[in-house]
């Protein structure tokens, strides 16, 4: 008997398991486009996806008018559930579990089909203390007529007994071929999936069974990728006038290509800056070296793995790529060197290791107790700096790992293929420039030219500066304020106030676009259009000199190879104007397929008169406003309320920082 308890338990495992599907929503010219985005974005397999469609797609005509699919995409339900069980399997593989096995409950159920002549019952056992299939439900259910003969003694046996997984006959009925229902295969033109379509039986007739579902694929060649659990699924619930993937392609599985397993941290987000009471971080406090001794392995090569072949449903192979091999030499830098099994890359000297370029290194370190007169002035150095004073104003460092000044930075340059700390912040006056090959982290930043290729965090306000970030922008502690300047990043800026009072300084705060391209962006517009007026100009001289070649019917020799001439060079314009624009045209396809769409964060007050851009739209504040967050959609720049779960809170460390 149903109750209300057992509905309102049934609704909540219903809503469990809807509430781990995840759903992601995607644009792109083409269906497969979007589904293939989705894959990436779900970490799952296109087969495994199912999707709504909210506005369809339209290729156009002629480029024209075109209009990109818009679909909401999720993970089926049993794709969700198997992935969980592998999960789970994997962290208790090692587990006594015998006394923690939980009792799966599950109520008996039975389905009436008629195949052929026969009346065919599948019944399933209940599984725990679930209820078991009724005998007056199952009687009832098998619609007992004039035209149907029904064995209820066999029937109330298999009630007890179950079918196994498969149909019983069970009785018989007037068949009436001529009512069945209508099976139809169709096959891909790729060969790669397979699907019938079903109309439902009239009065009398045969419903389609598991065996003929698979003769009717036989007869279309399909020989391989039968999803027997999808036909048993359709033949005990069938789905009618409705196309219904049976068959999908054994598809090719690649080969993992060969890696190096490094043996020290790679990833700085990993590491935890730590902060005092105040809400101050003590980078002199930091340990700046992951340390290595020599003859110590610091990586492994891991060798590729050969490809897993695939098969179309016709049975043509489908080829797998081999994993590809690496040279480990390339990852050789200073003071390593390879071990003699050929694979292992050790130490060959006691120091720093760390990733520069690519290469693994082991730097040793060079201290100066300032970068002034006194101290030997300007550095450049093949590895760490660490300065313990300031550097003064004129003065520059240039390493080709992290730089560290325990003071501050005056009007200097710092360039930097790693990672850059200044715990007394910059003083630029408008000459400084810090150059950061990875972070850059300050106390404050003032009047200065400052980029890094991932993330730069302040720990009090950015003043009047140029700011760029290829990753974030993050401002800490208590005044945590952008004031003036521009700065521009690619994920992410946050700040606790932005702007200033009576919008006596300018202040514009850029996201979501990679600086970098779009700068680059720019750079090639303009030589385009250098170049289109040239060209302009040159093939108006070409034709005033082929117009009097036409009138004269010849020119003189001076004039020909004039004339050939401007054609060479126009040919030579025309081809360079070709190559921006396929830079150009690559650019713009990079910067559309850019997932990050970029977010500014301000938990305290954003001025009147600040601009914000997300993504090139503008929100130019013209009143100020409190606790919030701008962010990108559909086409404008929008304002939610700030939300801190969402701040990003840990940025990683400088490369080799621990929070020991």
């Amino acid at each position: 008997m149903v109750n209300l308890d057992k509905i309102r338990a049934d609704m909540e495992k219903k809503y469990a398991a809807d509430s781990e599907i995840k759903t992601v929503e995607v644009r792109a010219d083409t269906l497969d486009e979007c589904l293939a985005d989705a894959s990436v974005q779900l970490e799952a397999s296109v087969s495994s996806l199912e999707y709504e469609v909210i506005e369809k797609g339209y290729g156009g005509v002629f480029g024209l008018m075109k209009k990109p699919w818009f679909v909401r995409v999720y993970e089926n339900p049993e794709s969700v559930a198997i992935k969980k069980k592998k999960i789970e399997d994997t962290l208790f593989d090692d587990i006594e579990m015998e006394d923690e096995i939980k009792e799966v409950n599950k109520d008996g159920v039975f389905y009436f089909h008629y195949f052929g002549t026969a009346v065919c019952v599948k019944i399933e056992l209940p599984i725990g203390s679930g209820q078991p299939v009724n005998e007056v439900d199952l009687l009832n259910a098998a619609n007992l007529t004039e035209h149907i003969t029904i064995d209820e003694n066999l029937l109330k046996q298999l009630c007890k007994t179950g079918t196994n997984g498969e149909y019983k006959e069970v009785g018989t009925y007037n068949h009436i071929p001529t009512a069945d229902a209508i099976l139809v295969v169709d096959i891909t033109s790729d060969d790669m999936h397979g699907s019938i379509t079903v109309t439902p039986p009239s009065n009398c007739g045969s419903d389609v069974s598991f065996d003929q579902i698979v003769n009717a694929l036989a007869k279309q060649g399909v020989g391989s990728g039968l999803d027997e659990g999808k036909i048993k699924q359709f033949v005990d619930v069938p789905i009618y006038n409705t196309p219904y993937e049976v068959a999908t392609a054994m598809l090719p599985v690649d080969g993992r290509d060969a890696y190096i397993s490094y043996m020290f941290e790679t990833d700085t987000s990993k590491i935890r800056l730590q902060e005092n009471s105040t809400g101050q971080v003590n980078f002199k406090e930091l340990n700046l070296i992951q340390n290595v001794t020599e003859g110590q392995a610091v990586a492994q090569k891991v060798q590729a793995q050969k490809g897993k072949g695939g098969k179309t449903l016709h049975g043509r192979y489908l080829e797998a790529k081999n994993g590809k091999d690496i040279e480990v030499e390339r990852f050789l830098g200073s003071n390593v060197k390879l071990d003699r099994d050929g694979s292992t890359i050790i130490a060959e000297k006691s120091g720093h290791v760390m990733l520069v370029a690519g290469k693994i290194t082991v730097e040793q370190i060079y201290e100066v107790k300032g970068v002034n007169h006194k101290n030997g002035g300007s550095i450049t150095y093949n590895g760490t700096v660490i300065c313990r004073g300031d550097v003064d104003d004129g003065f520059f460092i240039k390493a080709s790992g992290n730089v560290e000044i325990y003071g501050g930075v005056g009007k200097s340059k710092i360039e930097a293929e790693g990672d850059i700390v200044i715990s007394q912040g910059v003083q630029g006056n408008n000459e400084a420039e810090i150059i950061g090959g990875k972070s850059i982290w300050a106390r404050f930043i003032q009047n200065a030219k400052v980029s890094a290729e991932e993330y730069i965090v302040v720990n009090d306000s950015i003043m009047n500066s140029n700011v760029t970030a290829m990753k974030k922008i993050i401002l800490k502690g208590k005044r945590a304020s952008i004031i003036g300047g521009h700065l521009f990043a690619t994920e992410e800026i946050t700040a606790k106030d932005i702007g200033s009072p009576g919008s006596a300084t300018e202040t514009i705060v850029e996201v979501g676009f990679d600086p970098k391209a779009k700068q680059r962006l720019l750079e090639l517009s303009e030589m385009q259009n250098a170049l289109i007026r040239e060209l302009e100009e040159l093939e108006k001289n070409i034709a005033t000199m082929e117009n009097n070649k036409k009138v004269r019917r010849f020119l003189p020799k001076e004039k020909e190879e004039q004339l050939q001439a401007l054609h060479d060079e126009h040919d030579k314009m025309k081809a360079q104007s070709d190559s921006i624009t396929a830079e150009m045209d690559e650019i713009n396809s990079r910067l559309r397929e850019l997932k990050v769409v970029g977010k500014v964060n301000a938990s305290g007050t954003v001025y009147e008169g600040t601009k914000v851009y997300v993504r090139d739209e503008l929100d130019d504040v013209r009143q100020e406003c409190k606790a919030v967050t701008f962010y990108y959609e559909n086409g404008f720049v929008r304002r939610g309320k700030y939300d801190s779960s969402q701040v990003t809170e840990d940025v990683g460390a400088p490369d080799g920082y621990t929070s020991n």
